[in-house]
């Protein structure tokens, strides 16, 4: 596990994750394009209130989703005392995980580690059509 990344994860208490997976994941993505530490990427596992609270936040629309990401890069750039690079935060909410789980029929850890990637790679600037 690379030292130079850190992966604070937030789980409401009644969900269970693989952290170590998820934190790989951060890993490989950023080595995968050339990011190099230190670096700290949070994430958040939520219910459906929570997610929905959010939407309507910061995206004004009163539904719940699979996942939002927060970047903490956006306009000027931010740096600790000690220059790690906070990327952001990237929130889900596990019950439409589960869902999208069995949608596409995958585990549930899977898809997870599937949407960290896709949220890290929108704070990364790397955006899908």
């Amino acid at each position: 596990m690379d030292k130079n990344v850190s992966v604070p994860i937030f789980v409401e208490s009644r969900y269970r994750i693989n952290r170590k997976k998820i934190k790989q994941v951060v890993v490989n993505t950023l080595a995968k394009h050339q990011i190099i530490g230190p670096v700290e990427v949070s994430v958040a596992i939520v219910g459906d209130r929570k997610m929905r609270t959010l939407s309507k936040k910061y995206k004004n629309e009163d539904k719940t989703r699979n996942i939002l990401s927060f970047s903490q890069t956006e306009g000027e750039s931010i740096k600790t005392p000690k220059d790690t690079l906070r990327l952001g935060d990237i929130v889900l909410s596990f019950p439409v995980v589960i869902q999208d789980a069995s949608r596409d029929e995958m585990l549930v850890d899977d898809k997870v580690n599937e949407l960290v990637e896709h949220g890290l790679l929108h704070l990364l600037g790397i955006n899908h059509d």
